[in-house]
């Protein structure tokens, strides 16, 4: 799913970093029914599970492991528009319905400036009134009990967020 996400990625020139599509589901979903080649069935099958926004393999970890714990699909990369600021936010995943969004923090956020960055990030979403997990690649690997069994920690983090959002705002 990582490859299928990579390849339809695409960001508009107002991002922070604009990215151009090497494809479309569409064309990857014509190019599988016409194929015939070893493999074309478990591509066909991936296929549902490709979104357009994954920046990255852990970003599309993360949503297959909140999908598969039985929790929302999340928005990927939306633009969230800060009232009174310039800056915008754009978070990795967001539920919109709970305002909670999550961010995938790989190795480069340990910069000082990228941290810094995060930061103000973090302040805005909150200022906007969401609420934001932050994920590492150990929130991935470590698992925790869950009602469902043994589940990687992010998921629980995530789940308890939008839980608290719900309660919140009702």
């Amino acid at each position: 799913m990582a490859l299928g996400d990579a390849i339809v990625c695409a960001h508009p020139d107002d991002r922070p970093a604009p990215r151009r599509t090497l494809s479309t589901p569409t064309r990857l979903e014509e190019r599988c029914a016409s194929s015939h080649a070893r493999g074309v069935r478990a591509a066909r099958a991936a296929l549902a599970l490709v979104r357009v926004g994954s920046d990255s393999a852990p970003e599309t970890q993360l949503r297959l492991l909140v999908v598969r714990a039985g929790l929302p699909e999340p928005e990927l990369n939306v633009v969230l528009v800060i009232p009174g600021q310039w800056r915008r936010v754009f978070p990795d995943l967001a539920f919109r319905q709970h305002r909670v969004c999550v961010q995938y923090d790989g190795a480069h956020h340990a910069d000082p400036l990228q941290h810094r960055l995060d930061i103000e990030r973090t302040d805005l979403t909150v200022a906007a009134g969401w609420v934001e997990v932050r994920i590492s690649a150990d929130d991935l690997r470590v698992v925790v009990p869950h009602r469902s069994g043994l589940v990687p920690r992010a998921v629980v983090k995530v789940e308890d967020a939008l839980r608290a959002q719900a309660l919140r705002l009702r």
